[in-house]
């Protein structure tokens, strides 16, 4: 038993040892290498002199600072930064009233002297055709207003009389006439029901519906005369109510 055991492993290291292939043929990775390698205990010294480091030029010009620009100099003297006198603003200058011309100087009288007058005045860009003692229902609800209020009429396209038209360009001089009107109250009409559907579809949608209008009354409507119209004070154009100073007869 013991001989069949060394037997074996007598054959068994003769077939390793015929298996390997000699030294010569391996790559040269994988020979071992019979040369001691040492390690060096001391670091690598540095093949710049300090004086050579010192005298390094820098990698970017960015990184040169003067210490000196910085810090203000000692001999100079530092002024504090005078601020501008704030500049006030000025008033504006009065404008004078708009000379009215020869034509309406002279045609104007007669068109006040008339017994009655009529004016188309606009509202929201809509022309209403009034006269004094009309009652107007507007097709909206004026907001911001409630009954009692007096509204002045300043803008028109024309004002005239049985035998007198006068026109603007496209509106009046506001300071030709005085229309007031005075806020009656509001109106509502009644509920209204619409129904809505679609095709193909059994739901039905019922929708209601309410308006409310504001009625206004026109109290005032008379024509200025020429000496009141020359000692008005000019309204500022950026407002909505100015008119156009433009007019002509007809």
């Amino acid at each position: 038993m013991i001989s069949c055991t060394l037997r074996r492993a007598a054959v068994d290291t003769q077939w390793q040892t015929l298996a390997l292939p000699p030294t010569f043929l391996l790559p040269l990775r994988a020979r071992i290498s019979t040369t001691p390698s040492f390690i060096e205990s001391n670091p690598p010294q540095n093949p710049f002199l300090p004086s050579q480091l010192a005298t390094k030029p820098p990698s970017s010009p960015r990184a040169i600072r003067n210490p000196q620009s910085s810090s203000p100099r000692s001999g100079a003297q530092t002024h504090p930064p005078t601020s501008l006198p704030e500049q006030q603003p000025t008033p504006p200058n009065p404008v004078d009233p708009l000379p009215l011309s020869p034509t309406v100087r002279d045609l104007l009288p007669l068109l006040r002297i008339q017994p009655s007058h009529y004016i188309t005045a606009h509202i929201h860009a809509r022309p209403y055709l009034l006269t004094a003692g009309d009652t107007l229902r507007l097709p909206f609800h004026m907001p911001k207003v409630k009954a009692g209020d007096v509204l002045r009429l300043n803008r028109a396209s024309s004002i005239g009389s049985r035998d007198y038209t006068m026109r603007g360009a496209p509106y009046l001089d506001e300071r030709l006439f005085e229309c007031r009107a005075t806020v009656v109250g509001v109106e509502a009409e009644p509920m209204r029901f619409l129904e809505k559907t679609k095709r193909r579809n059994r739901k039905v949608k019922t929708v209601k519906s309410k308006h409310r209008f504001t009625v206004l009354k026109v109290k005032e409507l008379r024509v200025k005369s020429v000496e009141e119209v020359e000692g008005a004070d000019v309204v500022d154009s950026s407002e909505e109510g100015v008119a156009s100073p433009g007019s002509d007869f007809v």
